[in-house]
């Protein structure tokens, strides 16, 4: 007959090997809409085609000179926009995640919290004006601009909101709410930029704000790359912190953990990872919701693995949404901004209906 210990120590591997498995499973997913994202389209290429294309170009980029139409379709156009969907995917999914373990807030996210249209305005703000600055700024520095722009005025929103959230009495409710308003006062302000300015800068914030991967190309993948992966390595870090402040402020302290450091730190990395994706994609909404909540009912709580778990899943769905936003009326092409803010808004309220807005414990 098997001890306790032992049969306790049985179900924990049994559980983590099942984790495991399912990050496994997602992992094979994105690989596959990937592939199927880089075939869609009105040229069709076959699957050995497209890896064969992929490997010269990573092994021997000269070859693809005999192939010039299908390197710039594949290379040079569908490449970066599935990397772009994947690595915002993985920024938005990781932010809203840890936003709602710091917050111990469920239904926060960079969208819900009005980080997105802060974000908006930052980089609206620098479309508009930074004209004037563009000239003194070497154009390798361009699009940081872009982004500190960005990232000032995403941070200075979740700043507002971690005010009110040390405030006594602020419920789940009051955080969305001032979130919402955060949403209007930002958008208010990207609509008088959008008086003001050009039709072609219009134009441009316009599209920009529709939220999509036009902006997708191999400059953009540079920047964001690195910056999703570092942010990515260290809130993973912080996954043990995190469980334990879901036990509350008093027992994260009494084990050693510095509650208001790592709130701020995370609220800063998490705000850095999303707000530089979305300089280059607009506003793409719930991505942060759906991520962590799908998460948690596939893997639990337990951030070592919902981090993870959910950034895959961010990637998954908004590849999968950008893949049909191009392809579902082509030639014609929707911004997938427009169909996460229908996803969203049903995964929102089968939220609310069934009852999952309750304090994470």
């Amino acid at each position: 007959m098997k001890s306790p210990e032992n049969t306790s120590s049985s179900l924990y591997l049994s559980g983590r090997k099942q984790k495991f498995i399912i990050i496994a499973g997602l992992i094979i997913l994105l690989f596959c809409a990937c592939i199927y994202a880089l075939n869609a389209g009105s040229y069709h290429l076959s699957f050995d085609r497209i890896l064969t294309i992929v490997n010269q170009a990573v092994m021997n980029p000269d070859l693809l000179k005999e192939i010039p139409f299908e390197k710039t379709v594949v290379i040079d156009f569908r490449m970066p926009r599935a990397l772009l969907a994947i690595f915002t995917g993985i920024s938005l999914a990781i932010a809203g995640c840890v936003m709602q373990a710091l917050l111990r807030n469920p239904l926060v996210s960079p969208f819900t919290l009005g980080l997105s249209s802060a974000a908006s305005f930052g980089s609206a703000l620098a479309i508009v004006f930074g004209a004037f600055l563009m000239p003194f700024i070497p154009k390798v520095f361009q699009n940081g601009v872009i982004i500190f722009s960005a990232f000032l005025l995403g941070w200075f929103s979740i700043l507002f909101i971690y005010a009110i959230s040390r405030m006594k009495g602020s419920s789940s409710a009051t955080l969305i709410l001032a979130g919402v308003v955060i949403g209007y006062i930002f958008t208010a302000g990207v609509m008088i930029l959008k008086y003001l300015t050009n039709d072609e800068k219009l134009r441009e914030i316009t599209l920009w704000l529709m939220g999509g991967m036009w902006g997708a190309n191999w400059g953009a993948i540079i920047i964001v790359a690195p910056i999703t992966l570092l942010c990515f390595l260290y809130l993973e870090s912080k996954a043990w912190d995190l469980n334990t402040l879901s036990a509350g402020d008093d027992v994260a302290k009494n084990l050693g953990v510095n509650v208001n450091r790592l709130r701020l730190t995370g609220l800063f990395v998490a705000t850095l990872a999303a707000s530089a994706c979305l300089a280059f994609t607009g506003i793409i909404g719930f991505i942060g919701l759906m991520g962590p909540h799908i998460g948690r009912m596939l893997i639990g709580n337990d951030n070592r693995y919902l981090i993870p778990c959910s950034a895959l899943l961010g990637a998954l769905i908004l590849l999968i949404s950008d893949t049909v936003a191009r392809t579902i009326m082509e030639p014609v092409e929707i911004p997938v901004g427009v169909i996460m803010y229908v996803i969203g808004g049903i995964f929102f309220m089968f939220l609310i209906l069934r009852g999952k807005h309750r304090m994470i414990t």
